[in-house]
């Protein structure tokens, strides 16, 4: 199927941008904020092999409470937002998609006017489709929607994304899935989901579409540690 591929939706957050460092960074204060468990540094490892769910149990956050404090971080992010920066190889991996004739959609949690600002407009301006402010399990519909959208049918579609659920949403609108192993999820969790394709590098996002870029200089990432060498 390696370059049948003629629609990539691609998650944002810890599979475009390097949001994590900053993601955990605040997320005690939303914590005490809203009233759930704070993360302890010990424990931060071990979460990031679970689904949201679990760690959502976990941490005991009321489901009720889930779109407040979606809202929250993503005003807190916009206060943030010149801190957080695309992974490197980004904007080139987009353009060399984009040459591909494959069109590009980003489904995300996280606000449109953030993705725009983190992006910059020659990065943005190769984005067809945006479907932002996504709820936690809301990828499915979201990515149904970019299917009627575009036009291009399930079985030439691909869902591209860092954490077990992205997985479980593109199952769930029956497109592929490739999972990412430098951002919010470990990979090995990643992994024992059986995503189609797990990378570990950005530029093989290009080569899910047929098409491969030079690599000196873009190292090898750890698919345990999140931008570890793509920040």
């Amino acid at each position: 199927m390696i370059g049948a591929y003629r629609l990539a939706i691609f998650d944002f957050d810890g599979t475009l941008a390097d949001s994590f460092p900053w993601f955990v960074g605040v997320l005690n204060d939303v914590a005490d904020r809203h009233g759930f468990n704070r993360v302890r540094a010990e424990e931060l490892e071990l979460l990031r092999g679970w689904d949201a769910r679990r760690i959502i149990g976990h941490l005991r956050v009321p489901a009720w409470k889930l779109p407040f404090i979606a809202t929250h971080m993503r005003r807190l992010m916009a206060r943030d937002i010149d801190g957080i920066r695309l992974f490197d190889g980004v904007p080139e991996m987009l353009r060399l998609v984009r040459e591909r004739g494959v069109t590009v959609a980003i489904v995300s949690s996280n606000s449109e006017a953030n993705i725009r600002r983190i992006l910059g407009p020659q990065a943005a301006g190769l984005v067809d489709h945006y479907a932002c402010g996504a709820s936690l399990f809301g990828k499915a519909g979201k990515f149904r929607r970019m299917l009627r959208v575009s036009g291009v049918p399930a079985d030439r579609a691909i869902g591209i994304g860092d954490e077990l659920r992205d997985i479980e949403a593109a199952r769930k609108a029956g497109i592929a899935c490739a999972a990412v192993a430098w951002g919010y999820t470990r990979g090995d969790a990643l992994a024992a989901s059986q995503p189609d394709r797990l990378l570990t590098r950005v530029d093989e996002m290009v080569e899910l579409f047929g098409g491969q870029v030079p690599r000196p200089g873009n190292a090898a990432i750890s698919p345990f540690a999140p931008g570890a060498a793509t920040d």
